[in-house]
């Protein structure tokens, strides 16, 4: 492997987007689309062949080699036509200049070192205006990348990477040294991916696209760390710890695979960029671990997701979008909630706004809409203070979501108790309370999760409350239709006559259970990511003394629905809970709706309609629809219901 590479790809580094980080701009991490990203990414190869191999066409003015010379003129003149057949973006124009200046240096003969700082100028612009990958998705598996190296590589660059493998001697120019520190300075982990990627046309490179994307960043790092050694990488470690300058640079997974030494020593010095770049990487998880979180990786997805639509990739700016919300402004929604309600409120509308223009693809309506969510984080941070709450605060979220969240789950399976009391159907009680009860431990264990285990992405909350509530609305709207239907004309009496005597199937009583277990986990799960969150703030006894009230208050909220259920005619009864049901049914389904929109599951159409968080009623077209789906459901079932009841007494 890279047994015949020429040095420029051996080389390769992505000095212009290591110098994009240095100021302080954010790398690219979108997915490149099929058009823009595919033709950045092109022009951006061959900047950087002219960045690196320039010196080995001229040196002092005069060409030394007139075969790469010309590779020189060939690629600044398509890098110049490639960059006018890009989407247009505000930076176009720039990048272009920076482009003609370049090739204009080329053609002078200028010096080696003025060449390389034009090139790095034209692509630190181009990968700010036109997002390509530059990081694995996930954090890379050293271990696995020592495996492939040694079933892949060692033939020809040798077991410890000194180019000394079984097959070097045949190859001709000889394999390269990853040990060679020299030259490993200039070199970029996403170098090494794009050429463990691509391969090389004409060598005996060949592509190892046959790996997965996740075992070529694997084999990138554990290539990339091969010039480094456990005292370099001890030394980093300290740095990492005390110098504040390190994680400046250092913000993410994106600027250790990005950044070269070559880069970090123009910024830190020689010895800090070589202990700094052996420490990470290979300890990646420590710069992914120091990324933007909370409203600060808001707005920085916010920023990508805009440049992402610029360029043309509406996709990337999607899931940016998304990811602003969910891994960024959600898991703090708590404490926004419990200070500033109508904030929150308008937060999540501006985000629905914004998710809406970009579905459109219209950039002006989303520069307009990013603004106004950039303003409002403003507001936030000014709401959040220290991000600490007063007790009373604390305790009043407290109190008021844990008694939010279970009310809504004990209609639900208050409910199903008081039905089947009056079917004098306590055989089959013991499958809802198995249900709720299991509940409430898979909600324990969650808790756990959450708080030691693993950390539940914002799309996976969305996702698992939007199912549930969309189940369990369309359950609870056949169970509503069918309490309508035994209540109408007396039929209840006929129904409990008939069907006392016989035993309710094994499958309808798991059906009860998986109702009560879905109808109570749901808010449990809500419940203890909001716990969490107002856990932050570290008022412990206030939190634990609202969740003690609201516990207090919803015995008793239960302990009257029960009795008066008990003395409810059981006509009457049926009735009544047939339209209660009901209501739940189109409450649930709206939340559902919203839930799944702000995973991206559902598209965002605002439209000009109040907003009702009580009974799930939002400004979306989506969620009124879906309501509204409901609502004719059940205006067409209680009608037919009555006319079926009508003509049963004619007959």
């Amino acid at each position: 492997m890279f047994s015949s590479m020429k040095k420029w790809l051996v080389c390769y580094p992505l000095v212009a987007a290591s110098l994009l980080l240095a100021d302080g701009a954010p790398a690219q991490t979108t997915d490149p689309g099929a058009g823009a990203g595919a033709g950045a990414k092109q022009l951006w190869q061959l900047i950087d062949y002219v960045a690196v191999d320039y010196s080995g066409a001229v040196e002092h003015g005069k060409v030394v080699s007139e075969a790469e010379y010309a590779e020189m003129l060939d690629f600044t003149d398509n890098a110049t036509t490639q960059i006018a057949a890009l989407p247009a973006h505000a930076s176009q124009a720039a990048i272009a200049a920076a482009i003609a200046d370049l090739r204009k240096a080329v053609v002078a003969k200028a010096d080696g070192v003025e060449v390389k700082r034009l090139a790095h100028h034209a692509n630190g612009l181009l990968i700010a205006a036109y997002p390509i990958p530059v990081a694995p998705k996930v954090l890379p598996n050293l271990a696995r990348g020592a495996a492939l190296y040694a079933a892949q590589c060692a033939s020809c660059h040798g077991v410890a990477g000194g180019g000394d493998g079984p097959l070097a001697a045949s190859l001709e120019p000889k394999p390269i040294a990853f040990t060679d520190g020299e030259r490993a300075q200039s070199r970029s982990l996403m170098a090494l991916y794009q050429v463990i990627s691509q391969g090389v046309a004409g060598t005996s490179m060949a592509s190892f696209g046959q790996l997965s994307e996740n075992e070529r960043w694997d084999l990138a790092f554990y290539i990339g760390g091969m010039s480094h050694d456990a005292a370099a990488s001890a030394h980093g470690e300290k740095l990492w710890q005390d110098d504040p300058r390190a994680k400046k640079l250092y913000a993410d997974l994106a600027a250790v695979t990005t950044l070269t030494q070559e880069a970090v020593a123009a910024k830190l010095g020689a010895d800090e960029a070589k202990a700094l770049t052996a420490y990470l990487r290979s300890h990646a998880d420590k710069a992914e671990a120091h990324k933007p979180a909370g409203l600060a990786l808001s707005r920085l997805r916010l920023a990508e997701s805009l440049a992402a639509m610029h360029a043309g990739d509406r996709a990337g700016a999607t899931r940016l979008g998304l990811s602003a919300y969910l891994d960024g402004f959600e898991p703090i929604e708590p404490m926004v909630g419990a200070r500033n309600k109508s904030l929150l409120l308008a937060v999540e509308n501006a985000m629905l706004a914004y998710r809406s223009a970009v579905a459109k693809g219209t950039v002006a309506d989303a520069e307009a809409a990013g603004e106004k969510l950039q303003q409002l984080f403003t507001h936030v941070e000014a709401e959040l203070g220290d991000a600490k709450a007063d007790p009373m605060t604390t305790f009043i979220g407290a109190l008021t979501i844990l008694l939010r969240e279970g009310v809504e789950a004990l209609l639900i399976v208050i409910g199903i108790i008081a039905f089947l009391r009056k079917a004098k159907r306590n055989d089959v009680l013991a499958y809802v309370h198995a249900g709720w009860a299991s509940a409430l431990v898979a909600g324990g264990l969650t808790w756990v999760a959450a708080t030691y285990l693993v950390t539940i992405s914002g799309a996976s909350r969305e996702v698992s409350e939007g199912l549930g509530s969309v189940f369990a609305a369309l359950v609870l709207l056949s169970v509503g239709l069918w309490m309508h239907q035994k209540s109408s004309a007396g039929r209840w009496q006929e129904y409990l006559h008939e069907k006392l005597t016989a035993a309710m199937s094994r499958r309808s009583a798991w059906g009860l259970f998986a109702l009560a277990f879905i109808a109570v986990y749901r808010e449990v799960f809500e419940t203890v990511l909001f716990y969490s969150a107002l856990a932050a703030d570290g008022n412990g006894g206030a939190l634990l003394g609202g969740f003690l009230v609201a516990i207090v208050l919803l015995v008793v909220i239960a302990w009257a629905l029960l009795r008066t259920s008990a003395r409810m005619p059981i006509g009457k009864f049926f009735s009544w809970t047939s339209a209660f049901v009901a209501v739940l049914a189109v409450i649930l389904m709206g939340k559902g709706v919203a839930a799944l929109q702000e995973a991206g599951w559902v598209g965002v159409t605002p439209v000009d309609f109040m907003r009702i968080d009580l009974l799930g009623v939002l400004p979306t077209a989506e969620t009124l629809l879906a309501q509204a789906a409901i609502l004719a459901v059940i205006v067409a079932g209680y009608g037919w219901n009555r006319v079926s009841a009508g003509k049963r007494k004619l007959a």
